[in-house]
Protein backbone atom coordinates (compact mmCIF):
# COMPACT_ATOMS: atom_id res chain seq x y z
CA UNK A 1 0.00 0.00 0.00
CA UNK A 2 1.62 3.36 -0.99
CA UNK A 3 1.97 6.39 1.34
CA UNK A 4 -0.22 9.16 0.83
CA UNK A 5 1.49 12.37 0.64
CA UNK A 6 -0.45 13.72 3.83
CA UNK A 7 0.72 11.49 6.55
CA UNK A 8 -1.84 12.28 8.32
CA UNK A 9 -4.40 10.51 6.14
CA UNK A 10 -3.39 7.29 8.01
CA UNK A 11 -4.74 7.82 10.89
CA UNK A 12 -8.26 8.94 12.09
CA UNK A 13 -7.33 12.57 14.01
CA UNK A 14 -10.41 15.22 14.47
CA UNK A 15 -9.96 18.50 12.77
CA UNK A 16 -10.43 20.86 15.24
CA UNK A 17 -7.49 19.08 17.77
CA UNK A 18 -3.69 19.75 17.81
CA UNK A 19 -2.20 16.33 18.78
CA UNK A 20 0.94 17.05 20.42
CA UNK A 21 1.56 14.12 22.52
CA UNK A 22 3.34 11.34 21.08
CA UNK A 23 5.34 11.19 24.35
CA UNK A 24 2.41 9.98 25.97
CA UNK A 25 0.80 8.03 23.64
CA UNK A 26 -0.03 8.01 19.51
CA UNK A 27 -3.25 7.47 17.92
CA UNK A 28 -2.63 3.93 16.02
CA UNK A 29 -2.91 4.28 12.26
CA UNK A 30 -5.75 2.69 10.20
CA UNK A 31 -4.25 -0.56 8.85
CA UNK A 32 -2.96 -1.13 12.59
CA UNK A 33 -6.68 -1.23 13.91
CA UNK A 34 -7.39 -3.11 10.60
CA UNK A 35 -4.97 -5.42 12.27
CA UNK A 36 -6.25 -5.43 15.88
CA UNK A 37 -10.40 -5.93 14.30
CA UNK A 38 -8.65 -8.77 12.67
CA UNK A 39 -6.86 -10.14 16.04
CA UNK A 40 -10.26 -10.08 17.95
CA UNK A 41 -12.68 -11.90 15.04
CA UNK A 42 -9.38 -14.68 14.91
CA UNK A 43 -10.23 -14.92 18.92
CA UNK A 44 -13.92 -15.31 18.31
CA UNK A 45 -13.28 -18.21 16.39
CA UNK A 46 -10.85 -20.21 18.09
CA UNK A 47 -11.35 -23.25 16.42
CA UNK A 48 -9.39 -21.74 13.38
CA UNK A 49 -6.66 -21.58 15.42
CA UNK A 50 -3.60 -23.68 15.41
CA UNK A 51 -0.55 -23.65 16.82
CA UNK A 52 1.29 -21.30 13.93
CA UNK A 53 -1.37 -18.99 15.18
CA UNK A 54 0.92 -18.63 18.30
CA UNK A 55 4.37 -18.40 17.01
CA UNK A 56 4.78 -17.60 13.25
CA UNK A 57 3.43 -13.67 14.21
CA UNK A 58 5.63 -13.63 17.16
CA UNK A 59 8.63 -14.40 14.97
CA UNK A 60 7.72 -12.35 12.15
CA UNK A 61 7.49 -9.27 14.87
CA UNK A 62 10.85 -10.14 16.33
CA UNK A 63 11.92 -9.39 12.96
CA UNK A 64 10.82 -6.31 12.53
CA UNK A 65 11.65 -5.18 15.75
CA UNK A 66 15.26 -6.41 15.27
CA UNK A 67 15.00 -4.55 11.45
CA UNK A 68 14.19 -1.06 13.54
CA UNK A 69 17.62 -1.24 15.59
CA UNK A 70 19.71 -3.12 13.39
CA UNK A 71 19.54 -6.35 15.50
CA UNK A 72 18.81 -9.75 14.67
CA UNK A 73 15.57 -11.48 15.57
CA UNK A 74 17.43 -14.10 17.72
CA UNK A 75 17.86 -11.24 19.86
CA UNK A 76 14.43 -9.95 20.58
CA UNK A 77 12.08 -11.41 23.50
CA UNK A 78 8.50 -10.57 23.30
CA UNK A 79 7.74 -9.07 26.33
CA UNK A 80 4.52 -7.63 28.31
CA UNK A 81 5.99 -3.94 29.12
CA UNK A 82 9.18 -1.54 29.51
CA UNK A 83 9.02 -2.37 32.94
CA UNK A 84 9.41 -6.42 32.38
CA UNK A 85 12.00 -6.20 30.13
CA UNK A 86 14.15 -3.67 32.04
CA UNK A 87 13.06 -5.96 34.96
CA UNK A 88 14.47 -9.34 33.20
CA UNK A 89 17.62 -7.03 32.82
CA UNK A 90 17.65 -6.15 36.20
CA UNK A 91 17.67 -10.25 37.21
CA UNK A 92 20.10 -11.12 35.62
CA UNK A 93 22.83 -8.47 35.83
CA UNK A 94 25.57 -8.78 38.09
CA UNK A 95 25.17 -6.35 40.93
CA UNK A 96 27.36 -6.54 43.52
CA UNK A 97 27.24 -5.43 47.33
CA UNK A 98 29.04 -1.79 47.21
CA UNK A 99 28.65 -1.43 44.01
CA UNK A 100 26.54 0.95 41.90
CA UNK A 101 23.54 1.09 40.02
CA UNK A 102 23.16 5.21 37.84
CA UNK A 103 20.72 6.71 36.81
CA UNK A 104 19.53 10.13 35.46
CA UNK A 105 17.78 12.72 37.85
CA UNK A 106 13.82 12.24 37.09
CA UNK A 107 14.01 9.46 34.96
CA UNK A 108 10.70 7.31 34.42
CA UNK A 109 10.15 4.85 37.21
CA UNK A 110 10.32 2.29 34.67
CA UNK A 111 14.07 2.81 34.63
CA UNK A 112 14.80 3.07 38.28
CA UNK A 113 12.27 1.22 40.07
CA UNK A 114 13.54 -2.75 39.01
CA UNK A 115 17.42 -1.45 40.14
CA UNK A 116 16.35 -0.31 43.76
CA UNK A 117 15.00 -3.37 44.33
CA UNK A 118 18.07 -5.18 42.95
CA UNK A 119 20.62 -3.17 44.62
CA UNK A 120 18.53 -3.62 48.02
CA UNK A 121 18.35 -7.34 47.12
CA UNK A 122 22.41 -7.59 46.39
CA UNK A 123 23.67 -4.78 48.93
CA UNK A 124 24.83 -2.29 46.21
CA UNK A 125 23.67 1.38 45.49
CA UNK A 126 21.70 3.09 43.72
CA UNK A 127 22.90 6.81 42.51
CA UNK A 128 21.22 9.24 40.79
CA UNK A 129 23.01 11.79 38.25
CA UNK A 130 21.66 15.22 39.11
CA UNK A 131 20.76 17.18 36.00
CA UNK A 132 23.56 18.97 34.39
CA UNK A 133 24.27 23.10 34.96
CA UNK A 134 25.05 23.11 30.76
CA UNK A 135 22.74 20.42 29.93
CA UNK A 136 24.63 18.51 28.69
CA UNK A 137 23.58 14.75 29.95
CA UNK A 138 26.38 12.73 27.94
CA UNK A 139 29.56 14.73 29.27
CA UNK A 140 28.44 14.06 32.79
CA UNK A 141 27.57 10.41 32.38
CA UNK A 142 31.09 10.46 30.59
CA UNK A 143 32.70 11.85 33.56
CA UNK A 144 31.03 9.68 36.08
CA UNK A 145 32.08 6.92 34.26
CA UNK A 146 35.73 8.22 34.30
CA UNK A 147 36.01 9.40 37.66
CA UNK A 148 38.52 6.61 39.30
CA UNK A 149 37.70 8.19 42.89
CA UNK A 150 33.67 6.84 42.68
CA UNK A 151 32.54 3.92 43.38
CA UNK A 152 32.65 1.39 40.63
CA UNK A 153 29.66 1.43 38.70
CA UNK A 154 28.34 -2.07 38.02
CA UNK A 155 25.13 -0.92 35.97
CA UNK A 156 24.48 1.79 33.90
CA UNK A 157 20.75 2.44 33.11
CA UNK A 158 19.53 4.95 30.48
CA UNK A 159 16.91 6.51 28.08
CA UNK A 160 18.39 7.56 25.07
CA UNK A 161 16.17 10.44 25.47
CA UNK A 162 15.09 11.63 28.89
CA UNK A 163 11.38 11.67 28.79
CA UNK A 164 10.11 14.74 30.33
CA UNK A 165 12.15 17.32 27.96
CA UNK A 166 13.56 15.81 25.07
CA UNK A 167 17.35 15.75 26.63
CA UNK A 168 19.30 13.77 24.47
CA UNK A 169 22.35 11.36 24.69
CA UNK A 170 25.53 10.39 22.56
CA UNK A 171 24.52 6.44 23.41
CA UNK A 172 27.74 5.36 20.98
CA UNK A 173 30.32 7.26 22.90
CA UNK A 174 28.63 6.27 26.30
CA UNK A 175 28.42 2.73 25.30
CA UNK A 176 32.09 2.80 24.68
CA UNK A 177 33.03 4.52 27.92
CA UNK A 178 30.51 1.58 29.97
CA UNK A 179 32.59 -1.35 28.39
CA UNK A 180 36.22 0.57 28.81
CA UNK A 181 35.17 0.21 32.90
CA UNK A 182 33.40 -3.07 32.35
CA UNK A 183 29.99 -1.32 33.09
CA UNK A 184 26.16 -2.85 31.67
CA UNK A 185 24.80 -1.02 29.54
CA UNK A 186 20.56 -0.48 29.88
CA UNK A 187 18.92 1.26 28.16
CA UNK A 188 14.72 2.62 27.72
CA UNK A 189 14.05 3.15 24.22
CA UNK A 190 10.39 3.17 24.53
CA UNK A 191 10.88 7.81 23.58
CA UNK A 192 12.91 7.30 21.13
CA UNK A 193 12.85 3.80 18.88
CA UNK A 194 10.92 4.49 15.84
CA UNK A 195 11.83 8.58 15.39
CA UNK A 196 15.69 8.61 16.04
CA UNK A 197 17.75 6.21 15.30
CA UNK A 198 19.10 3.62 17.91
CA UNK A 199 22.07 1.30 16.18
CA UNK A 200 22.64 -2.18 18.72
CA UNK A 201 25.67 -2.83 16.75
CA UNK A 202 26.99 0.64 17.36
CA UNK A 203 25.87 1.18 20.94
CA UNK A 204 26.98 -2.31 22.16
CA UNK A 205 24.01 -2.49 25.45
CA UNK A 206 23.47 -5.33 27.09
CA UNK A 207 19.96 -5.11 27.13
CA UNK A 208 17.40 -2.73 25.77
CA UNK A 209 13.97 -2.62 26.23
CA UNK A 210 10.89 -0.53 24.67
CA UNK A 211 7.19 -0.23 23.83
CA UNK A 212 5.03 0.16 21.09
CA UNK A 213 2.33 2.33 22.17
CA UNK A 214 4.36 5.88 21.21
CA UNK A 215 6.23 6.48 19.27
CA UNK A 216 6.09 3.21 16.92
CA UNK A 217 2.29 3.76 16.55
CA UNK A 218 1.01 0.22 18.69
CA UNK A 219 -0.86 -0.92 20.78
CA UNK A 220 -0.44 -0.65 24.55
CA UNK A 221 0.31 -3.79 26.29
CA UNK A 222 3.02 -5.15 24.82
CA UNK A 223 7.11 -4.74 24.75
CA UNK A 224 10.16 -5.99 22.65
CA UNK A 225 13.28 -6.84 24.59
CA UNK A 226 16.73 -6.89 23.27
CA UNK A 227 19.25 -9.01 24.54
CA UNK A 228 22.58 -8.81 23.46
CA UNK A 229 24.11 -12.68 22.74
CA UNK A 230 26.16 -12.55 25.12
CA UNK A 231 23.16 -12.12 27.69
CA UNK A 232 20.94 -14.37 26.41
CA UNK A 233 21.60 -17.24 28.81
CA UNK A 234 20.06 -15.80 31.88
CA UNK A 235 16.77 -16.55 33.49
CA UNK A 236 13.09 -15.46 32.39
CA UNK A 237 11.18 -14.03 34.54
CA UNK A 238 8.27 -16.50 33.84
CA UNK A 239 8.32 -20.02 33.24
CA UNK A 240 6.44 -21.57 30.47
CA UNK A 241 6.30 -23.66 27.53
CA UNK A 242 6.03 -21.64 24.80
CA UNK A 243 9.81 -20.50 24.54
CA UNK A 244 11.04 -24.09 25.30
CA UNK A 245 12.99 -26.03 22.52
CA UNK A 246 10.33 -27.29 20.32
CA UNK A 247 7.35 -26.38 21.62
CA UNK A 248 6.79 -24.93 18.27
CA UNK A 249 6.80 -28.25 16.79
CA UNK A 250 4.50 -30.11 19.20
CA UNK A 251 0.85 -30.79 18.43
CA UNK A 252 -1.59 -31.29 21.53
CA UNK A 253 1.53 -32.55 23.67
CA UNK A 254 3.08 -30.30 26.56
CA UNK A 255 6.67 -32.02 27.94
CA UNK A 256 8.93 -31.10 30.64
CA UNK A 257 11.47 -29.81 28.06
CA UNK A 258 14.27 -27.05 30.08
CA UNK A 259 16.45 -26.33 27.19
CA UNK A 260 14.69 -22.99 25.74
CA UNK A 261 14.91 -22.09 22.19
CA UNK A 262 17.65 -20.03 20.67
CA UNK A 263 18.37 -16.18 21.28
CA UNK A 264 16.47 -14.14 23.44
CA UNK A 265 13.06 -15.89 23.68
CA UNK A 266 13.86 -17.51 26.34
CA UNK A 267 13.13 -13.92 28.25
CA UNK A 268 9.30 -14.38 26.43
CA UNK A 269 6.39 -13.46 28.37
CA UNK A 270 3.76 -16.16 28.82
CA UNK A 271 0.89 -15.53 26.58
CA UNK A 272 3.27 -13.80 24.38
CA UNK A 273 1.33 -15.09 21.19
CA UNK A 274 -1.84 -12.37 22.28
CA UNK A 275 -4.26 -12.51 19.26
CA UNK A 276 -4.63 -9.18 19.04
CA UNK A 277 -1.83 -6.93 20.14
CA UNK A 278 0.46 -8.95 18.48
CA UNK A 279 -0.70 -8.27 14.93
CA UNK A 280 -1.19 -4.73 15.67
CA UNK A 281 2.20 -4.42 17.08
CA UNK A 282 3.61 -6.37 14.26
CA UNK A 283 1.65 -3.89 11.31
CA UNK A 284 3.21 -0.58 13.38
CA UNK A 285 6.29 -1.47 13.33
CA UNK A 286 6.63 -2.53 9.62
CA UNK A 287 4.45 0.96 8.99
CA UNK A 288 7.75 2.53 10.80
CA UNK A 289 9.87 0.31 9.06
CA UNK A 290 8.18 1.25 5.72
CA UNK A 291 8.51 5.14 6.72
CA UNK A 292 12.19 4.79 7.66
CA UNK A 293 12.96 6.07 11.00
CA UNK A 294 16.01 8.34 10.08
CA UNK A 295 13.49 9.86 7.50
CA UNK A 296 10.49 10.24 10.57
CA UNK A 297 13.10 12.21 12.39
CA UNK A 298 13.89 14.33 9.23
CA UNK A 299 10.60 15.10 8.68
CA UNK A 300 9.79 15.82 12.75
CA UNK A 301 12.80 18.10 13.34
CA UNK A 302 11.90 21.23 11.61
CA UNK A 303 8.32 21.10 13.21
CA UNK A 304 9.97 20.62 16.74
CA UNK A 305 12.69 23.48 15.90
CA UNK A 306 9.67 26.13 14.79
CA UNK A 307 8.68 25.09 18.04
CA UNK A 308 11.41 25.95 19.89
CA UNK A 309 12.65 28.89 18.76
CA UNK A 310 8.65 30.47 18.97
CA UNK A 311 8.65 29.34 22.74
CA UNK A 312 11.88 30.82 23.38
CA UNK A 313 10.79 34.15 22.09
CA UNK A 314 8.04 33.80 24.70
CA UNK A 315 10.06 33.50 27.38
CA UNK A 316 10.23 29.64 27.33
CA UNK A 317 13.71 27.90 28.24
CA UNK A 318 14.34 24.33 26.47
CA UNK A 319 16.71 21.52 26.87
CA UNK A 320 20.32 22.88 24.76
CA UNK A 321 21.07 19.24 23.73
CA UNK A 322 17.64 17.60 22.22
CA UNK A 323 16.35 14.85 19.92
CA UNK A 324 14.10 16.08 17.10
CA UNK A 325 11.08 14.66 18.20
CA UNK A 326 9.93 15.80 21.73
CA UNK A 327 10.16 19.02 23.61
CA UNK A 328 10.13 20.38 26.99
CA UNK A 329 9.46 23.54 27.53
CA UNK A 330 9.60 25.64 31.55
CA UNK A 331 9.47 28.83 32.77
CA UNK A 332 10.29 30.48 35.76
CA UNK A 333 7.27 30.64 38.13
CA UNK A 334 4.80 28.47 35.58
CA UNK A 335 2.71 25.65 37.14
CA UNK A 336 3.38 22.95 34.34
CA UNK A 337 -0.05 20.89 35.43
CA UNK A 338 -1.92 23.77 35.31
CA UNK A 339 -0.64 25.28 31.81
CA UNK A 340 -1.07 21.98 29.98
CA UNK A 341 -4.84 21.86 31.30
CA UNK A 342 -5.23 25.75 29.75
CA UNK A 343 -3.70 24.42 26.30
CA UNK A 344 -5.90 21.58 25.78
CA UNK A 345 -9.17 23.38 26.40
CA UNK A 346 -7.69 25.29 23.35
CA UNK A 347 -7.71 22.15 21.00
CA UNK A 348 -3.81 21.58 22.04
CA UNK A 349 -2.99 17.90 23.61
CA UNK A 350 0.37 17.75 25.70
CA UNK A 351 1.69 16.95 28.98
CA UNK A 352 3.30 18.02 31.86
CA UNK A 353 6.05 15.88 32.95
CA UNK A 354 8.57 16.96 35.55
CA UNK A 355 7.69 21.05 35.69
CA UNK A 356 7.69 20.65 31.20
CA UNK A 357 5.43 21.43 29.48
CA UNK A 358 6.29 18.11 26.83
CA UNK A 359 5.50 17.93 23.11
CA UNK A 360 5.44 15.27 21.30
CA UNK A 361 5.70 15.93 17.90
CA UNK A 362 5.18 12.70 14.88
CA UNK A 363 4.44 12.32 11.54
CA UNK A 364 1.02 13.30 11.52
CA UNK A 365 2.12 16.83 12.96
CA UNK A 366 2.22 19.96 10.22
CA UNK A 367 3.29 23.55 10.43
CA UNK A 368 0.17 24.76 10.95
CA UNK A 369 -0.15 22.54 14.14
CA UNK A 370 2.79 24.44 15.64
CA UNK A 371 1.43 27.82 14.86
CA UNK A 372 -1.71 26.87 16.83
CA UNK A 373 0.45 25.71 19.73
CA UNK A 374 2.32 28.80 19.82
CA UNK A 375 -0.73 30.80 19.57
CA UNK A 376 -1.86 28.75 22.33
CA UNK A 377 1.26 29.43 24.33
CA UNK A 378 1.14 33.36 24.08
CA UNK A 379 -1.92 33.49 25.89
CA UNK A 380 -0.56 31.77 28.87
CA UNK A 381 -0.05 33.97 31.98
CA UNK A 382 3.90 34.14 32.31
CA UNK A 383 3.33 32.99 36.24
CA UNK A 384 0.63 30.50 35.90
CA UNK A 385 0.44 28.70 38.90
CA UNK A 386 -1.92 26.44 40.59
CA UNK A 387 -4.69 28.31 42.85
Amino acid sequence: MPLPDDLRELFDLPEDLVFLDAAFMTPIPHRVRAAGEQGVAAKASPWKLTRASLYDEVELLREAAAHLINARADDIAVVGSTAYGIGTAAANLPLPPGEVVVTMADEHPSQVLPWLEAAARTSALHEELPHPADGDWTRAILARLRDGAARRIAVLALTAVHWSDGSALDLVAIGAAARAVGAALVLDGTQSVGVRPLDVQAIQPDFVAFAPYKWLLGPYGIGLLYAAPHRQHGQPLEHHAFSRLGADRLNNHYGRELRFMDGARRYDMGQRGNLVTVPMALAALRLVGELGVARNEARIRPLTDKLAAGATRLGFKVAPIRAAHLLGLRREGMDAAVAATALRAKGIAISARGGALRFGVHVYNTAADIDRALEALATLRPTATAG
